[in-house]
């Protein structure tokens, strides 16, 4: 593997079973154009662009409930160097949220439906926050890795955003490293507090199997409202190019299948999947938004 970028730091010693990388919290501004909301992704289309726009809507509070969940932990974590990704974490998650709360605002303008789903998400992961920590963490674990498994797509075909408006694709291009770079932290922190026996191992399948159902039980009929809303229902043109990009050549879903049921294995790590040679794009993608930035 060619040198990680100076950005990254590796950390390797004989007592630990896998890698860990220590994240970079970064503050970046893309400052998305609100009038590009519904056709920002000119290749992919209004559909996708809805589905990319609707998964957007419950990121900031997402990201509030990974931070709450991986927090409540924290002290009894005795690793030095997974305390520095913890904070790390947090630190990346906050910025992620912020980011996404301003692109959000751009969709709530032209949408009755995102707004009220983002507060049904808030309520239903604040009640899981109050009343089970553990099974908290199991589903931040369980979403995080769904938010890698995406990330990894993003970043391994450019096809992905390519054509796309460039201040929405590099939002997401930022977010997909930064979920690439600390995919491991919370599930570090499992480890550490929960340990590898069989209670551990059912929890974690548990919030997995848990968070399926719920995101995609929720996100699916927002995501057909948020296209009804903008009159693209039945745009058959457009849910081709969707297909196209979810299941068809470029695949970004179609691709995960076999990582995201890996999940399920009792010795599973998220860098198992080992694609930190996608984080090479990190000093070319700062040295881009600078030139922008001053341009």
């Amino acid at each position: 593997m060619r040198k990680l970028s100076a950005a990254l730091r590796l950390v390797t010693d004989n007592t630990r079973a896998k890698p860990m990388l220590v994240p970079t919290r970064r503050s970046i501004r893309f400052n998305v154009d609100p009038k590009r909301i519904s056709d920002w992704h000119t290749p992919g289309g209004p559909v996708l662009t809805a589905f990319l726009n609707t998964f957007s809507t419950i990121l900031p509070v997402g990201e509030r409930f990974f931070i709450d969940s991986v927090r409540a932990y924290r002290d009894q974590i005795t690793d030095p160097e997974l305390k520095k990704a913890v904070t790390a974490f947090i630190g990346q998650e906050a910025m992620h949220g912020r980011e996404h709360e301003e692109y959000n605002d751009a969709l709530f303008a032209v949408s009755s439906v995102a707004p009220k789903f983002e507060r049904l998400v808030e309520g239903v992961l604040k009640t899981f926050n109050k009343y089970s920590a553990p099974v908290s963490l199991s589903g931040t674990i369980a979403l995080e890795h769904f938010t890698g498994l995406l990330a990894d797509s993003v970043l391994s075909d450019p096809r992905v955003v390519e054509g796309a408006d460039p201040a929405y694709a590099a939002l997401w291009r930022w977010h997909a490293l930064e979920e690439t770079e600390h995919k491991a932290v919370a599930f570090d922190v499992w480890t550490a507090v929960m340990g590898k026996g069989v209670g551990a191992y059912g929890l974690r399948c548990f919030g997995l199997g848990l968070a399926t159902v719920v995101f995609w039980g929720l996100v699916i009929p927002v995501f057909l409202e948020v296209l009804r809303e903008q009159g693209k229902l039945t745009d058959w043109k457009g849910w081709q190019k969707f297909f196209h990009y979810t299941f068809g050549d470029i695949g970004m879903l179609r691709k995960q299948i076999g990582n995201y049921l890996d999940y399920f294995r009792p010795g599973f790590h998220p860098w198992d999947h080992d694609n930190r040679e996608l984080l090479l794009q990190i000093d070319s993608f700062l040295a881009e938004q600078e030139a922008a930035a001053s341009a």
